[in-house]
């Protein structure tokens, strides 16, 4: 099997994390090119990782006959821009969520897309997580029989800086929007209303960019099944990930993965290690494996497991609870995919 080629458009957090990974674990490919704007950032990358080419203009990479595929992991802002222009290009895409903030965007994104029969998977790495893969296992299973709640904790280990917040799309749109997409995943089937309540308890600056930082959320599945998602943008005890489903039948839970399992007895109590504290220690396995998918689908002509209708229904929810927080008031999915929300 030929190589694929690929081009990471953007060399900030996640573009480092998909560079390293490919580089380290997917030996069906290779990053042939970086890009940034911040041309030092790409130069270090691709020098760190031996890429011979490196710039700030991502076209030199969808002008770029040799290359097969593009990572795009640049701002959320450019998303669409830049999955357009390698699109028509004629390039393979994988895209970080969201694809972008609105969803006619994303329509004219995924119109493209097609038109020009490449592939376009979607940055939801959490599917593939070995743990929340279980979950999903076992529920496909029937092990816990009728889904009727399933609870996603979500909290990060500390908040982004406002600045970053200001042009995210807001904490529904750029944390949430995995937790969204989880949950769809897991209960296997359509979120039809969400009801959300937030606040602003851990960065006053967070509320003067126009957005909260602890959210619950609840959702209404087209099934039946309920919904319940907490957010937090600061849990001081590490980054704190965990799913349960409670059905009819049983109910299965994963907890948070520490650096090691160890426990301590004392007179003072029992000790443990506290959660992983970053997120690229704890779903390092989950970028391997989605990127491993990715190239295969690429190189073997296959569906992608997750693609542009799960990044645009995520960010239909995402708005959904953007639209409840506002209006204090549940909101109907179906209405801001119509546009009558």
């Amino acid at each position: 099997m030929k190589r694929l080629n690929i081009g990471v458009i953007g060399a900030g957090r996640i573009g480092t994390v998909h560079t390293e990974t490919i580089v380290r674990s997917v030996p069906e490919a290779q990053v042939v090119a970086i890009v940034d704007v911040n041309i030092a950032a790409a130069k270090e990358l691709a020098e760190r990782n031996m890429v011979k080419s490196y710039s700030a203009d991502y076209r030199t990479i969808t002008q770029n006959p040799d290359i097969d595929a593009v990572i795009i992991c640049s701002p959320t802002d450019v998303h669409a821009l830049h999955a357009t222009v390698a699109a028509k290009a004629g390039k393979h895409i994988f895209c970080e969520k969201p694809i972008a903030l609105d969803l006619d965007t994303i329509r004219r994104v995924l119109q493209t897309v097609e038109q020009s029969r490449v592939k376009f998977m979607v940055g939801f790495n959490r599917r593939f997580d070995p743990n929340f893969r279980k979950v999903k296992d076992m529920v496909v299973q029937g092990k816990v029989g009728e889904p009727h709640i399933v609870k996603i904790t979500s909290r990060d280990p500390a908040p982004p800086p406002a600045e970053y917040v200001a042009v995210s799309g807001g904490m529904f749109l750029d944390m949430t929007i995995h937790d969204f997409d989880m949950a769809r995943f897991i209960v296997g089937d359509e979120v039809e209303e969400v009801f959300a309540i937030g606040a602003v308890k851990v960065d006053p600056a967070i509320g003067k960019a126009g957005d909260i930082d602890t959210a619950v959320i609840t959702l209404v599945f087209r099934n039946g099944a309920l919904g319940i998602i907490d957010n937090s943008r600061q849990a001081v005890y590490g980054y704190d990930q965990r799913v349960e489903v409670f059905g009819s039948g049983g109910m299965v839970k994963v907890d948070n993965n520490a650096p090691d399992t160890h426990d301590y007895y004392a007179r003072d109590g029992v000790h443990s290690s506290l959660p992983l504290n970053f997120f690229m220690d704890r779903y390092i396995e989950a970028y391997a494996s989605e990127m491993r998918e990715f190239c295969r689908v690429v190189a073997c002509d296959e569906p992608v497991s997750v693609g542009g209708k799960d990044g645009l229904l995520s960010v239909a929810i995402g708005l959904a609870a953007k639209k409840s927080l506002e209006t204090h008031r549940p909101v109907k999915v179906s209405d801001i995919l119509a546009g009558t929300a």
